[in-house]
């Protein structure tokens, strides 16, 4: 069996972080900040930083580590707000188009999606999706008033963005082809992928797990309009969220502005490979 690791007081996790050469000038800082954040977590930010598994890169400091990990959490906050308006936004344009089509309640019929879906799995999501939320207000309004029938655009706001997600990848090919070059001026193949990329993002961010230095696992597809393939990074996931914005003066003060100025003052602690950008990366993320 391996061998249990064991808790560690702060003292411990400090001479620990020391060992690994971690300079630690302020002792009782960083034993106020183990307190509230856990060694583990903050470990997490210390890999970027790392010779291996055991040592850290020259002149790496406590200091500078919570410069990149306050960095990482302003910009999950920054991210988090931009996929909100993307999810919105792609809420009503897949329930605007499919309940035109197939009718308000059309999304019930299984001939209403491609061979592949599985309509009882999505029904049954349905259901405990209704069940879980029945205390919301318009829940207990449709569920009296109108025995239960929620129209797509009602019922997709308790849709999550998996669920959304899906709910478009299940739609007949014609219907996402014309989709997303009505909405989103794109392939139906770039917006299927686009948007598991951004439920990729949007979990990151909603967990707070770390953004610099890491790949995410859906690889994105460049858009047509790209001479280069972006790469499950940052970088490549916020180009993707630039090519599903629906606003683009909302999307440069918004997204771009603050997260120039995250990187411009923390520019002496990261390095732009570490969130996949080019030197150019600002020009490359703005609407003209």
């Amino acid at each position: 069996m391996a061998k249990r690791k064991l808790p560690a007081t702060l003292k411990q996790q400090i001479a620990k972080l020391r060992e690994r050469g971690c300079i630690i000038e302020d002792e009782k800082y960083a034993e106020e900040t183990l307190k509230y954040i856990n060694y583990f977590r903050l470990s997490n930010y210390f890999a970027p930083f790392s010779v291996n598994k055991n040592k850290y890169e020259d002149g790496t400091t406590f200091n500078n580590i919570m410069r990149v990990y306050e960095l990482d959490r302003k910009l999950r906050s920054i991210l988090i707000a931009a996929l909100e308006e993307i999810e919105i936004a792609l809420r009503a344009a897949i329930s605007n188009y499919h309940a035109l089509k197939y009718g308000a309640l059309g999304y019930l019929n299984a001939s209403n999606f491609d061979f592949r879906h599985n309509h009882n799995a999505f029904t049954g999501k349905i259901r405990h999706l209704v069940e879980c939320n029945e205390e919301r207000e318009f829940v207990r309004h449709y569920n009296n008033k109108y025995r239960g029938e929620f129209p797509l655009w009602v019922i997709m706001e308790l849709f999550s963005f998996g669920t959304l997600a899906f709910f478009f990848k299940d739609m007949h090919n014609a219907d996402k082809k014309e989709l997303a070059e009505k909405y989103y001026d794109c392939s139906s193949s770039e917006l299927d992928n686009w948007i598991f990329c951004l439920n990729e993002l949007r979990n990151y961010c909603a967990h707070y797990n770390r953004l610099y230095g890491s790949t995410f696992p859906v690889e994105p597809k460049s858009p047509r309009t790209l001479e280069y393939d972006l790469q499950p990074n940052v970088f490549g996931y916020i180009m993707v969220m630039k090519h599903i914005y629906h606003n683009k003066e909302d999307w440069n003060i918004q997204v771009v502005a603050p997260i120039a100025r995250l990187i411009k003052k923390n520019s002496d602690v990261i390095r732009l490979e570490h969130l996949g950008m080019p030197e150019d990366w600002e020009e490359q993320i703005s609407f003209k």
